[in-house]
């Protein structure tokens, strides 16, 4: 492996290196603990809670989309909140650990293994050296979380290890044989008979919306239509967006906006009408008028929700 020029073995926000390996995404000592990819899932990402602050510049704050269970995945291996971790999308994935480390998997409910035997869901496992953990299909849900004691340690990018679609910052996305550094454990594994978590949305996702600041681009008609619309979740939703199927809402101002910044969370509304939540590797500017915006506090939902899930949009003024 190539150095980088980063200790491997601690997980910190050095902002100095920021350059990736398309198949080895990190790199340090031979004797460092790592992950091999055996098999990268449909889409996982390393994750942990992005890149603040840098909204001027163009660059989005990524990070996990679930952050309530990324932190819990956290909290069980030991880590703190910030730890990167590995977000997986419907189907899971699968390491090989070069030694002996605690993991936990949260976020959707799925099977985990270890060499072929299950394990615990949703607590710290132990992995023994050269053993492969297995994280199956979401049972519900979308998107789960696979943290490891220490961290997965790839170089920072603007002080954080989350792979940004949109913008291309970060480390690619999880690909065979890619080789991930781990870093030095910070502590026990929590231990607990059990955790609170929402989990899934079961029935249907409710989305408040802070109406704003371009509500008044829009008809009454359509703010009622928002409000009592029969939207579902599209199947081309992704970590930058979740678009909705349904009724399109009526716009009362047909100009054309100046771009203007974009928020965590913003309900914008392309020529469609159909309205499109931001999530974490939204645009940091847009175009398009923007409804309404959801607390980043009901994101997580929003994160786990399936294609075809119905969505009911709950207006509030501000």
């Amino acid at each position: 492996m190539t150095g980088s020029g980063t200790d491997t073995r601690t997980p910190g926000t050095d902002t100095r290196t920021s350059g990736t390996d398309d198949r080895t995404t990190g790199a340090g000592s031979c004797n460092a603990p790592a992950l091999t990819v055996v098999r990268p899932g449909a889409l996982t990402t390393v994750q942990d809670l992005g890149r603040p602050g840098h909204a001027h510049l163009g660059v989005g704050r990524s990070g996990a989309l679930d952050r309530p269970a990324h932190a819990l995945a956290n909290r069980l291996a030991g880590n703190p909140a910030g730890h990167a971790a590995l977000e997986t999308t419907v189907d899971g994935c699968a390491v090989r650990t070069s030694a002996a480390v605690t993991a936990a998997v949260t976020g959707a409910p799925c099977p985990v293994r270890v060499d072929g035997r299950p394990v615990a869901w949703g607590a710290a496992v132990r992995v023994p050296a050269g053993a492969v953990l297995d994280v199956g299909r979401a049972a519900s849900g979308l998107r789960s979380y696979v943290a490891f004691a220490g961290g997965v340690a790839v170089p920072p990018v603007l002080g954080s290890r989350s792979r940004d679609l949109l913008s291309g910052l970060g480390p690619e996305p999880l690909a065979a044989g890619a080789v991930l550094p781990l870093g030095a454990p910070c502590g026990p594994p929590a231990h607990a008979d059990a955790v609170p978590w929402a989990g899934p949305p079961v029935g249907g996702l409710v989305l408040p919306v802070v109406l704003g600041p371009r509500d008044d681009w829009f008809t009454p008609a359509a703010l009622r239509t928002l409000a009592r619309g029969a939207f579902r979740v599209a199947a081309a939703s992704n970590r930058i967006g979740l678009r909705t199927e349904g009724p399109a809402l009526e716009r009362a101002e047909n100009g054309e906006l100046p771009s203007e910044g974009m928020v965590l969370g913003a309900v914008q509304v392309p020529p469609d009408g159909r309205p499109v939540v931001f999530l974490a590797d939204h645009p940091t500017t847009g175009g398009y008028p923007v409804v309404g915006v959801v607390p980043e506090a009901e994101l997580a939902a929003a994160a786990q929700a399936v294609p075809g899930t119905p969505v009911r949009f709950v207006p509030v003024r501000g």
